[in-house]
């Protein structure tokens, strides 16, 4: 984990393994993770997957969908120049 620091050289807080702040997104896959997880959408799906003995693909459909329309990480990630 690492700091994450605003266009101000402000710390805003603490990055996960991506790069970016935690509870962040990292593309349209978790979004629709976070989506399906406050609908109760998720734990319906993965029930009836688990009654049928497959996996439901989940978290694949979330990684290609991160793949194809990724959110752009924070571009302060590190502190600004100081002379």
């Amino acid at each position: 984990m690492g700091k994450v620091y605003d266009k101000y050289g402000r710390m805003i807080g603490y990055s996960n393994a991506t790069g970016l702040p935690s509870g962040q997104s990292r593309g349209l896959g978790d979004t629709i993770e976070k989506i399906t997880k406050a609908t109760g959408i998720k734990r319906i799906v993965e029930g009836a997957a688990k009654a049928v003995g497959k996996d439901c693909g989940c978290n694949k459909r979330k990684e290609k969908l991160n793949n194809i329309l990724p959110y752009n990480a924070p571009k302060y990630n590190k502190p600004p120049y100081k002379k």
